[in-house]
């Protein structure tokens, strides 16, 4: 799946990943390849990037949203630095 993280100030990832793991408000969770659409809003936490099975990059972000569409996830932050 492809995955973008963006802030007001920039892009922060881009590329296709094996799945995303995202702090939403009601509580933490995971989005993988062929997902239903969904949007949802998060909180303040860590973002994980799941590269592959084994290989994680994980950034600290600020509250925003998520949106899954056609196997593309778009995250929305008001900042990410990665950790």
């Amino acid at each position: 799946m492809t995955l973008e993280i963006l802030t007001p100030e920039q892009k922060i990832f881009s590329g296709d990943v094996y799945g995303v793991q995202l702090p939403g408000i009601g509580g933490s969770f995971e989005v993988l390849d062929k997902h239903a659409p969904m949007v949802s809003a998060l909180k303040d936490g860590r973002l994980n990037i799941l590269k592959s099975k084994t290989q994680t990059t994980s950034y600290t972000i600020k509250s925003g949203f998520v949106e899954v569409l056609n196997n593309k996830t778009t995250v929305l932050v008001e900042g990410a630095q990665e950790a």
